[in-house]
């Protein structure tokens, strides 16, 4: 099928629908008069399937796509009855996430979030082989998986090639005694994390070293730690 010549158009990367893709579709719709076509490209495959639901939903007009060497072209032409992007900013600045946590056999918890299901074990636990991770073990999970995704995406967006990534961590308590009741001074927070980013890409290493100050700068859950805890993070690009 061929296309006309498209009124506007936005580029999602790697993004897909759940992680603000629609977003920046509404934004780049909304100047859009109705019935003008919107060209919305993208590399994520599950866009292909959600972003015909989404404008069966919102009324728009999904036309079809191209496949492309390094992204897929879809083609949306605007309905009438879309939703102001303040509107969807608005809610998204409002959003709350929710787990449920259970105890569970033994010294655990079950975790419930949204569709799936984790088991966390003891708070703060040191033993090399354990039944499941520690929340010492998940919150370092979370960091490293804020950075190593928001990396991502954010080189997706200055469409930066990535190879491999990859970030270790370390964190210390500043008195794992005291969380165990065998010291009565000190404190059981986390005192300090370490660790290296290492990435692999053929883009230049200013472009790379300007997606980790975005990266660190915008990531919840680092910025949400820093306050509190010693972050010593170093940025590593593999030749």
């Amino acid at each position: 099928m061929v296309f006309q010549k498209p009124d506007g158009m936005c580029d999602g990367g790697d993004l897909d629908c759940g992680s603000g893709l629609l977003l920046i579709i509404k934004k780049s719709m909304d100047p859009l008069e109705p019935g003008q076509l919107l060209e919305v490209r993208s590399r994520e495959r599950t866009v292909a399937d959600d972003l015909p639901a989404w404008c069966r939903m919102v009324e728009h007009e999904f036309l079809g796509f191209e496949k492309h060497e390094q992204h897929t072209s879809y083609y949306v032409r605007k309905g009438g009855s879309s939703g102001s992007v303040e509107e969807d900013l608005e809610a998204a600045r409002g959003y709350q996430w929710s787990v449920r946590v259970r105890e569970a056999q033994g010294l655990s918890a079950k975790v419930f979030s949204r569709n799936h299901t984790l088991t966390a074990g003891q708070p703060a636990e040191f033993s090399q082989k354990v039944d499941a991770p520690s929340a010492i073990d998940y919150l370092l999970t979370s960091l490293g998986s804020c950075l190593v995704v928001g990396f991502k995406a954010h080189a997706s967006k200055r469409h930066i090639v990535i190879d491999e990534m990859e970030i270790t961590l370390k964190g210390k308590l500043e008195n794992i005694l005291y969380h165990m009741e065998l010291e009565d001074h000190g404190s059981p927070k986390v005192e300090e994390i370490t660790g290296i980013f290492y990435v692999t890409s053929p883009n230049d290493e200013s472009e790379l070293e300007d997606v980790w100050r975005t990266t660190i700068e915008r990531s919840p859950i680092y910025q949400t730690l820093l306050p509190s805890v010693s972050i010593n993070l170093k940025f590593q690009v593999i030749l």
